[in-house]
């Protein structure tokens, strides 16, 4: 088979809600990150045999298949297609995977894949009434996260909402309210850190209309007292909070896979092979350990173990969440998980975060000189993904 290649990748600020980038459609955020990739990478939009977004949502103004909408208003031809995936916050690595996959059995010599989300856009929907002109009232419903329009059929305990099955899951593994406020302190440390170390500055473009320059829920003078003084968000007695939760955010990301070819074709040799992926999925109500069995499927089908790995980009969901993933991972040192920073200082933009992590590991690792790297997302309705990324 034909192997997959990462060549580049870029993504926008991510917005807090109601934030910097709450005035711009996501359709309008997807195409400014394919316009500018191929802009800055020299690719003639023409020749992209495919374009394949994530996005979470898709009840709003990210209807009607995000990933043709943003091709179409970048401007490029009508002979592009595009197609949307949804796994809820894995949906932009999924796009990734589905990608590779293009390439890797040769449907496709040149795919763009990525993903977007507008949080603060989302809209509230209703169901359609089972009649005309009903005289009692109805219910609106936010889009914005978490269940909705919840079919009766499915047991309760697996409706939980994302914070109560944290909960749950630090409960299970004594995971306490001050390791998971340290581990919060850090994200914001850690990406204030490569910010100011210039980490940032080659693959995050600020979106035309706006203000925003970097992330913008990032808290550079975070520390673990200030986090102790929010209260728990979910339990009256719980350990998750506000702040050692990922917060909710606009954003998108946009990557470049290509075959081996397609170096020439750049004049740039690509940063990264897809060497390995992997799909988990487990109960619903501890959905934040999902990585742990996507993770050990991805090394496996890369040939690999965790000695050699060099660096990981866990999605923070929530501290506990990522705690608990790494409690499992006996043989990973911690200390190699999100060494920019990660979800809770920088932003979780449901659909676009998958491009983010992937594009993150793919720069350390070439700063490092690691020669393998991986990527994972937890995913609500108890599921994980996982990449692994070798260096070229």
């Amino acid at each position: 088979m034909t192997a997959a290649y990462l060549y580049d990748g870029l993504r926008t600020p991510f917005g807090r809600y109601a934030g910097g980038l709450s005035g711009v459609r996501p359709d309008d955020l997807a195409a400014h990150v394919l316009r500018t990739l191929a802009e800055r990478t020299g690719l003639d939009p023409g020749l992209v045999d495919e374009v394949v977004f994530g996005a979470a949502n898709q009840a709003g103004e990210d209807n009607r298949n995000v990933a043709r909408m943003a091709a179409l208003l970048a401007g490029w031809p009508t002979s592009v297609p595009g197609t949307t995936v949804n796994r809820l916050c894995g949906s932009g690595m999924d796009a990734l995977m589905s990608g590779s996959r293009l390439i890797e059995t040769g449907d496709a010599t040149t795919v763009v894949v990525g993903g977007v989300e507008s949080m603060s856009r989302a809209p509230w929907v209703m169901p359609k009434p089972a009649k005309a002109f009903p005289a009692g009232n109805e219910t609106l419903h936010s889009t914005t996260l978490g269940w909705r329009l919840v079919n009766p059929a499915m047991p309760a305990q697996w409706t939980v909402s994302l914070g109560e099955s944290t909960e749950i899951l630090a409960g299970r593994y004594g995971i306490g309210r001050a390791e998971q406020d340290a581990f919060a302190a850090r994200s914001h440390r850690l990406t204030a850190r490569a910010w100011q170390d210039g980490f940032y500055d080659d693959h995050v473009v600020a979106v035309p209309g706006t203000d925003l320059a970097r992330d913008e829920s990032l808290r550079p003078g975070t520390t673990v007292e200030t986090l102790a003084g929010l209260r728990p968000s979910f339990r009256a007695d719980g350990t998750v909070t506000a702040g050692n939760a990922s917060p909710l955010n606009d954003g998108a990301s946009a990557l470049l896979l290509g075959d081996e070819a397609l170096a020439g074709r750049l004049g740039r040799a690509p940063l990264a092979r897809i060497a390995g992926r992997g799909a988990a999925g487990v109960d619903p109500d501890v959905f934040g350990i999902g990585p742990v069995r996507a993770a050990e499927l991805a090394l496996a089908r890369a040939g690999i173990g965790w000695g050699d790995v060099g660096v990981v980009e866990l999605n923070e969901a929530f501290a506990a969440q990522s705690l608990a993933c790494l409690a499992d991972w006996k043989e990973l040192d911690p200390e190699l998980v999100n060494v920019n920073g990660g979800a809770i200082a920088i932003g979780h933009p449901l659909g676009a975060s998958g491009g983010r992590v992937i594009i993150q590991l793919a720069r350390e690792m070439r700063r490092r000189g690691s020669r393998w790297g991986l990527a994972a997302l937890c995913i609500g309705v108890g599921q994980g993904l996982a990449v692994v990324l070798e260096a070229q």
